[in-house]
Formats: structure tokens, C-alpha cells, sequence
């Protein structure tokens, strides 16, 4: 690693940007790995998950740097107290690598310099005039919660007209939106989370002038239970007219039962260009409108992510896909609750469009009873889908409650056809509702993967937390056989969180 040059350097670093731990850790090894990894921290650096932004002292240090000049007489009247190193020259002129700009984290670093709302609002306003007037571009925004007018910055048109992704909230007046209008009319990514059960014209008219707008996703997220007025028919009448864009589409809403029918039933299939497919609810279609999403053909989908399971919809789905689909994915407790009166029969049907449409897919949400013939054709489906990457498997019998020992000789049944048959690809499987191995086939399976690529496994039986088991699972991560093993009882750890804010 040492004789790597700068360029090849940058390129690993480069697959690591999601990693802030590892990227930090790069920093200390020497001059070239520092140089190296600064521009890519700083490209984003609003973005880890795992910094504490309210904490940050050497953050605000390097923001109170920039500004010392322009604020200086400010900060003697307001008796603010400056801190050590903010005069001080830097290594790197951090701020000229910044591709990105966060409020929210930006606010609360300079709130940092003094608990004073005033003092707070004049420091942002400075720092944000710098930031638009150094910035060399500008290509990710999110402004949730601002209360500056940037757009009347000198440098703003030259700025936004660059935006490629835009997050914001509804709680933002719509006249933000109209001044941001006239100048940022390219956005690829928006993505607005709806705090404010109310219409907003302004993202409405924001949507309409969008010339490139690929990725849109609704988030709602508000604490009234009842909808006085519908906040979504004028957005996604405006969302319709960008079906030869749009690609991506994620919808979150919060209280479907309020919602007699939204303009998002009526405009979907008219985004035939989709490749990415995310709902929450299946209450969001009569009869009527699901039979049109039955028949609805998507060539280009490569992810299907339902909050919910209908056997009635995704296998027709399935196979009007242009075999392109790489995610099923649908939550575990949503698996059979809605359809359960034909479950065995529609359960098998599922299996098999997957393996005669679907040769490219990656992870796969599956469910099935225990029986001889699913098993048999799930076996086929691991033998013929070689690109599948992660499974979340659901076992049911809705006919009737297995008793213990039909739930682990299941076990040993499914781990036999995972190890004849599971593609070298497969790293993770996930196990919910009636999963039990018994130590000794648990075991075996174990020994058998030996020479594979090491398996993550996250199941939601508490068994694996006895002591024989433990035991057992931390033998075969020393050998490298097993890369994660997680019991967890609640869902969200299990499932594939294709939900989020």
C-alpha cells in the first residue's frame, strides 16, 4: 500500500466514502494518505451518520476561520468567545473540496459559538454568503428547516443552476420555492419530506420547471392524524408530466385511511420509465386501481419494494418487468396477513415467475409454506437465479401451527437445500417467523459452507442466544465461516429498512 500512487490511492478511497471510520483512520497514516483522503471527507462532510455535529468543536474551528475577517467587529460587540486555533492558518482550504450543504448540521455546529438566537442567525447568514461565493460548485442541498434567502446571494444562480439533489420540507414557505424557481431548474434527486399536512404551492411550481427530475421521493412525516386538505394531488399532478424522466420514485404516506384516492393512483402507471418502485401501503388502491397496476408493464424495473405483500399484484408484475428486476423486497409481518385464503397456491406461483423473469436478481424477499413441493421449487429457483446476493426467507403454514419438531426437521430441510444449491454469490440470509435448527443440523450446515464466502445470518428466534449455541456460532466465526450472527425480535432489524426519513 505504501508504493501505491495518489491516483490508485484515490480510487480505493473513493469505495470507502460511505465508511467515515475507515476514512479517518486514513487520515493519520501518512502526508500522501491525508492529501488524499481530505477531498473526499470534505466533499460531503454533513453526511456521516456516526459524528456527533452538535459536538464538534474542530468543525466550528475550521467554519470560524473562514469567517474571523468578516466578523471580527462583530464578534468584539457581542463579546463572543473566539476559539483557539480560529486565526490560525490550515493544512487545507477545506471548504473549496465542499460539493454539499446541510442546514440542519450547519446550524448546529455554529450554534456552537454562542446559545444567542440572533447571534446564531447573523453567523449562518455569513457563513452562507461564504459558502455560495467559494463553493465551486454546488451539487447536493438540503435546506430542511432553512430561514435564509439564499437564492439572493450574488453567487446563486451560478451555484444552483449546478444542484443535483434537493432535500427539503414542507414547513418551508412556498415562496422559498418560487425564488428558488427561477434559478434551479435541473435537479436530478428531490426529496421532500412532508412535515406540514397543508399543500405547498411552491414545490408544486418547484417540480413544474424541473427539466431532468429522475428521483423523487415523498416521506410523510407530520403529527395531525386527519387531513383537513389533500397535500398530494397537485404535487403528483405535476410529478405525471416528468414521466419521460422519472426513474425513481419512493413513497412514504403517513395515514392512508384518510385518503379517499390520491393523484399518485391515478399517475402511476404512467411512469413507465420507472427502474425503482418503493410504496408503503396497499390501502392506497381500490380493486380497481390494483388491477391497473396488475397490468401495468415496467421494462426498465430493477427494484420492487412494497411495504406490503400481494400475491395478486406482484407476481403480474414480475413478469410485464423487462427481466431487468435485481430487489423483490416486502416486509416480513406484511408477508401473508393481507392474502392469506389462496397462500399456497399464489405462494408457489411467486416462486415461479421469479425464476422465469427475474435471472438477474440480487435480494429477494420470499415467502412459503413447508411443504415438499415449494421446497423443491424454491431449490430450483437458488439453482437457476445465480446472482441472488441476500435472502430473506419467510416459512408459514397457514393451515395449520407446526408443532417443534416439524419447525426444526423444516430447518434441516431448508439448510440442506442451502447447502446443495445456494448460488456462490449468496453472503446473507435473513430467517423470520417458524425458524428453528437444532444444534447438530446447525452445525452441519456450518461445516459444509466451509470454503465459501463467509455468511451473515440474522434470524428472529430467541434459541440462538443459549449457551450451546453461542458457543457454537462464535466457533465458526473464528474459522471465517460465519460473518454475522444477529437475533433480533423486532422487524426492523430483520427486514431490509427500505423506509427511512
Amino acid at each position: 500500500m505504501s508504493k501505491l500512487n495518489k491516483d490508485i490511492l484515490f480510487l480505493i478511497f473513493e469505495e470507502l466514502q460511505e465508511d467515515s471510520k475507515s476514512l479517518f483512520s486514513c487520515l493519520m497514516v501518512n502526508r500522501l494518505w491525508c492529501e488524499t483522503v481530505v477531498p473526499i471527507l470534505w466533499r460531503n462532510p454533513w453526511r456521516y451518520n456516526g459524528i456527533n455535529y452538535n459536538n464538534k468543536r474542530s468543525l466550528f474551528i475550521i467554519i470560524f476561520h473562514y469567517l474571523f475577517d468578516d466578523i471580527k467587529e462583530f464578534i468584539t460587540n457581542q463579546r463572543i468567545q473566539i476559539p483557539s486555533g480560529s486565526n490560525q492558518s490550515h493544512l487545507f482550504d477545506y471548504f473549496s473540496y465542499c460539493r454539499s450543504f446541510n442546514v440542519n448540521t450547519i446550524n448546529s455546529i455554529i450554534s456552537i459559538g454562542s446559545p444567542l438566537v440572533y447571534n446564531q442567525f447573523f453567523m449562518q447568514q455569513k457563513f452562507y454568503y461564504f459558502f455560495m461565493k467559494r463553493c465551486p460548485e454546488l451539487k447536493y442541498l438540503d435546506m430542511r428547516s432553512i430561514k435564509h434567502q439564499i437564492f439572493y446571494f450574488p453567487e446563486a444562480k451560478a451555484r444552483l443552476d449546478s444542484l443535483c439533489e434537493l432535500k427539503c420540507d414542507t414547513s418551508i414557505d412556498s415562496s422559498y420555492f418560487y425564488g428558488l424557481s427561477s434559478l434551479c431548474q435541473y435537479i436530478q434527486s428531490l426529496i421532500i419530506i412532508n412535515t406540514d399536512p397543508k399543500p405547498n404551492h411552491g414545490i408544486v411550481k418547484f417540480i413544474e420547471v424541473q427539466n431532468n427530475l429522475k428521483h423523487f421521493e415523498w416521506k410523510d412525516y407530520f403529527d395531525d392524524d386527519i387531513l383537513t386538505e389533500d397535500p398530494y394531488e397537485e404535487v403528483f399532478c405535476a410529478l405525471e408530466k416528468k414521466a419521460d424522466s422519472l426513474n425513481y420514485l419512493r413513497i412514504y404516506f403517513q395515514y392512508v385511511d384518510n385518503i379517499e384516492e390520491t393523484s399518485l393512483q391515478k399517475i402511476l402507471p404512467k411512469l413507465y420509465k420507472l427502474k425503482i418502485l418503493t410504496l408503503n401501503d396497499y390501502r392506497l388502491f381500490t380493486n380497481e386501481q390494483l388491477e391497473q397496476l396488475r397490468i401495468q408493464v415496467y421494462h426498465d424495473l430493477e427494484i420492487l419494494s412494497l411495504e406490503w405483500n400481494s400475491f395478486s399484484v406482484i407476481p403480474s408484475m414480475i413478469e410485464n418487468s423487462g427481466r431487468c428486476i435485481k430487489k423483490i423486497l416486502f416486509k416480513p409481518e406484511n408477508a401473508i396477513e393481507y392474502e392469506c385464503n389462496n397462500f399456497n397456491e399464489d405462494s408457489l406461483n411467486f416462486i415461479r415467475k421469479i425464476y422465469e423473469n427475474c435471472p438477474s436478481i440480487e435480494y429477494l424477499t420470499i415467502t412459503f409454506p413447508p411443504s415438499e413441493e415449494h421446497f423443491a421449487e424454491f431449490e430450483k429457483l437458488l439453482k437457476i437465479c445465480q446472482n441472488i446476493k441476500s435472502l430473506l426467507i419467510i416459512i408459514y403454514n397457514v393451515d395449520k401451527i407446526e408443532t417443534s419438531e416439524k419447525i426444526l426437521e423444516n430447518g434441516k430441510i431448508l439448510l440442506e437445500i442451502l447447502v446443495r444449491s445456494a448460488p456462490t454469490n449468496l453472503k446473507e440470509i435473513r430467517f423470520y417467523e417458524d425458524f428453528k435448527f437444532s444444534l447438530e443440523n446447525l452445525e452441519d450446515f456450518l461445516e459444509k459452507w466451509r470454503g465459501r464466502p463467509a455468511i451473515s445470518i440474522l434470524t428472529s428466534d430467541p434459541i440462538y442466544e443459549r449457551e450451546n449455541y453461542e458457543k457454537l456460532i462464535n466457533k465458526y466465526q473464528e474459522y471465517g465461516v460465519i460473518k454475522i450472527f444477529k437475533h433480533s425480535l423486532f422487524v426492523d432489524e430483520i427486514d431490509y429498512h427500505f423506509m427511512y426519513i
